[in-house]
């Protein structure tokens, strides 16, 4: 590998509060090794375009606290050609980047690999995505603020779900996975979880809600992964009024959508954010490319970007216990 010089750093895919911070992270240890940083620009799509801005000390001063990207983010169908991918590579070499960290989430990385395999600039990438689903970390930058979110707007709904004893159906993210829904839920105290990775019964939902509500005389919250295989919490909600049996059972839908990627990240993020940001500039240093800085029982580890998309991260089923248990 070539001597690193100069250093582009870009985010990608679907923001997340933290984002700012590890671009911060990725732009002051960089300096701090006498290199150079550039930002690009809208992710790929800069990067094919040129849109790059050089960083200084000065230029990620107070953006730690800030949500989403001072770099924008964007989704590419021209990177997604060996075309695009070409002229992005002309664009990084005529602007002398090096190497690069890539912030993102799971379509980042698998375009950063193959990027790589093609034109061979040195690539690492940070963990950058609320759903929590990438493997080689045990959280991703983004996650520990989106659940919070959530957390915090469930209990808002249940003091009104309490003054009316109604049943509320609140869906979170998590397209393909439960993480956020799982935590979240036993955050909350909800009474039910509706995750992807496990199968929904709606006859047993119906039975376990009916039970509830008579039981407890007031509301109920049921938390639904907006990837739970029977379908939303809408499409729960529409096959729950078809039933007679909740004709008098007073059903709202709430659909937290994108408040969860908005907003100041927490601390946990922002400590998260920094440590990936470093460690990615690091590990380039050290000469490694074409992997994912995660972090793993506390420590930092480097997984390789084809394991992060080609492997499955799997739920804490002892916390899916624990919703049943406590709901």
């Amino acid at each position: 590998m070539e001597e690193i010089r100069r250093i582009g750093v870009f985010t990608s895919g679907g923001d997340a509060p933290g984002m700012n911070a590890c671009i911060r992270a990725v732009v002051r240890t960089a300096i701090a090794h006498d290199l150079e940083v550039v930002g690009i620009r809208r992710g790929y799509a800069g990067m094919i375009e040129g849109d790059f801005v050089e960083m200084d000390g000065r230029s990620v001063s107070n953006i730690l606290q800030l949500g989403g990207t001072i770099l924008k983010s964007a989704r590419s169908k021209a990177f997604m050609t060996p075309e695009g991918r070409a002229k992005a590579a002309e664009q990084l070499r005529k602007a002398g980047i090096d190497a690069l960290v890539a912030i993102g989430g799971d379509g980042t990385f698998r375009g950063a690999a193959v990027f790589y395999e093609e034109h061979h600039i040195p690539i690492v990438g940070c963990p950058g995505t609320i759903d929590n689903d990438l493997f080689g970390t045990d959280e991703t930058i983004g996650f520990d603020t989106a659940m919070n979110t959530a957390i915090q707007n469930i209990d808002r709904i249940r003091d009104t779900a309490d003054a009316h004893d109604r049943l509320f159906l609140v869906e979170v993210m998590g397209r393909d996975a439960g993480f956020i829904a799982l935590n979240c839920g036993i955050g909350s105290g909800a009474e039910m979880v509706l995750i992807p990775e496990t199968f929904t019964d709606i006859e047993e939902i119906k039975e376990r809600i009916l039970s509830l509500m008579s039981a407890q005389s007031r509301s109920s919250i049921v938390v639904v992964a907006e990837g739970d295989e029977h379908g939303g919490a809408t499409q729960i909600a529409q096959e729950l009024r078809e039933d007679p049996a909740f004709a008098k059972i007073d059903l709202r839908v709430c659909i937290l959508g994108h408040t969860q990627r908005g907003g100041s990240p927490t601390a946990r993020d922002r400590v998260l954010a920094s440590r990936l940001g470093s460690a990615a500039v690091e590990a380039l240093l050290q000469g490694h490319t074409n992997v994912m800085v995660g972090v793993v029982n506390g420590e930092i580890k480097l997984t390789p970007l084809k394991h992060v998309y080609s492997r499955k991260k799997t739920i804490d089923y002892e916390l899916l216990k624990l919703t049943q248990l406590l709901g």
